[in-house]
């Protein structure tokens, strides 16, 4: 199989630059909504079931730091493994590397639980990784929030490197 560059994918899947880093672009969607009166999580309005991506990231790309009040489910696709970086909703640092090398811990899918803090990182130089990404209730960009260095460091002093790595010093407008 013939091995393909970043370019290729942002290419032919007609993939746009994302707001946390990287390149995306939505492709599924669910035709059912539900409402915030039907779910255990506070939104406004109505949310579709699920919605789903493509995400990009190249190695010198973050995903910067965000939160999103729904799940997410991250499958990985191609290129190499990434590392995704999770704060969770008690301030537990958790890492998963997400690629198909399972002797050596990676695993093919991973689940971001609501409300935790996260970014991703590529693993290998040079290269990049392409994976999907699952959020139920449905992703809205009202809903995704970012954080800079100084409002993590102020919660999370002790993850000082990582936030240091993939938090926005200033979010660009």
């Amino acid at each position: 199989m013939k091995q393909h560059d970043a370019q290729y994918y942002v290419s032919k899947l007609e993939l746009d630059p994302h707001p946390e880093g990287g390149y995306y672009k939505r492709v599924f969607e669910s035709e059912e909504q539900t409402s915030d009166k039907e779910l255990t999580v506070e939104f406004e309005g109505m949310r579709k079931l699920y919605t789903s991506i493509y995400f990009l990231l190249g190695s010198k790309d973050i995903s910067h730091f965000h939160r999103l009040k729904s799940d997410e489910l991250w499958y990985y696709h191609a290129g190499s493994p990434l590392t995704v970086h999770l704060i969770d909703e008690h301030g537990e640092y958790k890492e998963y590397k997400l690629g198909t090398d399972l002797d050596n811990g990676e695993v093919p899918q991973v689940r971001v639980p609501k409300n935790s803090i996260f970014g991703s990182s590529v693993m290998d130089e040079d290269t990049f990784s392409l994976v999907g990404c699952m959020v139920s209730p449905g992703f809205e960009f009202r809903d995704f929030e970012l954080f800079t260095q100084d409002e993590l460091l102020s919660q999370y002093p002790q993850y000082k490197d990582v936030i240091m790595k993939l938090a926005y010093e200033v979010i660009p407008v």
